[in-house]
């Protein structure tokens, strides 16, 4: 019943606060801009069209604010007193009420708040689409940072969830283009982060292997996660003291090298992709800081886990191909990729798609940021991938989502940036330790463990295969022995044959030669 009152009340909040009339408004054509003045009659639309935007958002549940917050990154393609409201999502989102947040930290704890903290700020410093943030400090004196998950959360989003499957099985049924869009598996592969977000403790783990993987590259800070103090709806971090990345006049004040943030912030995203297949999938502002600590002076601070993103070796090796095809300007290679992953049919002209991509890519080489803009680059790639069948990819999608971060994080950082070829080094390198004998070394020792065990075992294996073996293999076997002993006894005759032939010119050279010498 919820889900299919769920549109209606969609509905209702467009209505209720104009999102009819922005979008009908946007869309640049006289009729249908005098269409949405037309329904804005009797309706009180008093308020900038950026708040109640928001405030739509808002009502309408986690699934929409985390698209506000996407949007809110990319002011390439809004207008500005849209997006800097959309930023408010990032870490705004109005707090469900301070007693509430005690409640339920106490109902995980299953003890007296006093009896877990020293000191407990029942004001929220952040508040997002999931949880809330709380400062406090435990018994031992460590500062501490208390995430809190909104109560209700699970409802809301099977319900959205649930009509979102609904419009995903009515796509595939409309058209051949539906099916090719896997939208079911989008969708699946949505759910799944989700609900994984509504984890803690997974979030928490999730932390803990970003913070091993990012202690030798110095660029970034993970919190460290207190164990004793996580559980499902409530988990204790080291509390971590940054400047948001948003705050950038206060960064430039305090002597940030602005663009070096920027040029670190592709490097973290690269290293993160294609050297540990383990990335930080929602990276908008409002989970960024960055250090003003004199021991990690302007290092990135990265929060908020519950959103992590994952690759397969395969995976990797194929993105990284593609990355370095492009970067090479090869693109007779990225169609030859295509096609080789399965992506687009076998049958598929390599000319033809070779001509399509460069046609997309070639004028956004050795631009800067500010002129490039990879939503557009994406939205042309998707009339490629339509006109010759290229099959989306599910386990891709949250990656395109984060790269849009990335870039719209580097486009307020740096619009000078040239994403390429900040890129191009870090490819290369890893590409190198990937093929080359660096890369054969780390596999060989990376598969050690598993070979010793195996080689001490192998005769016994073998020798157990042998004698379990069906009655079939052993008379294999034993024609191959036979015929084995046969060349075996031919080779030994040709042998002793030509021994005794080689020792008859021996012998008979010496009787010569004593001859000769008149001894005989």
């Amino acid at each position: 019943m919820r889900t299919s009152l769920r549109p209606l009340y969609i509905g209702l909040i467009g209505l209720r606060y104009g999102l009819d009339t922005l979008l009908l408004g946007s869309l640049r054509h006289p009729v249908l801009t005098l269409l949405g003045r037309v329904l804005s009659i009797g309706r009180n639309l008093d308020a900038p069209r950026g708040e109640r935007l928001r405030i739509a958002l808002e009502r309408l549940g986690p699934i929409f604010v985390k698209f506000g917050q996407m949007l809110s990154t990319r002011r390439d393609l809004l207008p500005p007193d849209v997006a800097d409201e959309l930023a408010k999502l990032q870490d705004r989102v109005p707090p469900f009420p301070s007693e509430e947040s005690i409640r339920l930290v106490e109902k995980a704890f299953r003890r007296p708040l006093a009896e877990v903290f020293r000191e407990f700020d029942p004001t929220p410093v952040a508040s997002a689409s999931i949880a809330q943030v709380h400062f406090a400090v435990l018994h031992d004196g460590r500062e501490v940072a208390v995430k809190v998950l909104r109560p209700g959360m699970l409802s809301v989003i099977d319900d959205d969830l649930a009509l979102m499957r609904k419009l995903a099985r009515w796509v595939e049924r409309m058209s051949d283009d539906g099916r090719r869009l896997k939208p079911r598996e989008v969708v699946a592969e949505f759910d799944k982060y989700l609900h994984d977000e509504l984890d803690l403790v997974r979030e928490a783990a999730n932390a803990a292997q970003l913070r091993r993987n990012m202690q030798g590259l110095d660029l970034v800070l993970v919190p460290e996660m207190y164990w004793d103090y996580c559980t499902t709806t409530v988990m204790v971090m080291e509390r971590m003291k940054g400047v948001p990345i948003s705050h950038m006049q206060r960064l430039r004040e305090a002597g940030v090298d602005i663009k070096k943030l920027a040029r670190d912030g592709v490097t973290i995203f690269f290293t993160q992709v294609f050297r540990d297949g383990f990335f930080h999938a929602d990276m908008h502002p409002g989970n960024i800081q960055v250090s003003l600590a004199p021991e990690s002076f302007g290092r990135y601070i990265a929060l908020d886990f519950g959103i992590i993103g994952t690759l397969t070796e395969v995976d990797k090796d194929y993105l990284a191909q593609n990355f370095m095809a492009f970067l090479h300007r090869d693109y007779k290679r990225v169609a030859e990729l295509h096609i080789e992953s399965g992506w687009v049919p076998p049958d598929t002209r390599v000319d033809e798609l070779e001509g399509a991509v460069r046609t997309v890519c070639e004028p956004y080489f050795d631009r800067p940021l500010k002129e490039i803009s990879l939503g557009q680059v994406l939205m042309r790639l998707f009339q490629i991938s339509r006109r010759f069948n290229v099959e989306v990819q599910p386990q891709l999608v949250l990656l395109q989502k984060t790269l849009l971060n990335v870039e719209g994080l580097g486009r307020q950082l740096d619009p000078d940036l040239d994403l390429w070829t900040t890129a191009k080094p870090f490819l290369e390198r890893w590409m190198h330790e990937q093929v080359g004998v660096r890369g054969l070394l780390q596999r060989l020792k990376k598969e050690a463990p598993r070979y010793a065990k195996l080689l001490p075992e192998l005769p016994r294996l073998i020798h157990h295969r042998l004698e379990t073996g069906n009655d079939e293999l052993r008379q294999d076997l034993a024609a191959i022995l036979r015929e084995q002993r046969k060349t075996n006894r031919l080779l030994s005759a040709v042998v002793w044959v030509a021994l005794g032939f080689v020792l008859g010119l021996v012998s008979a050279q010496v009787l010569m030669r004593l001859h000769v010498l008149g001894i005989f």
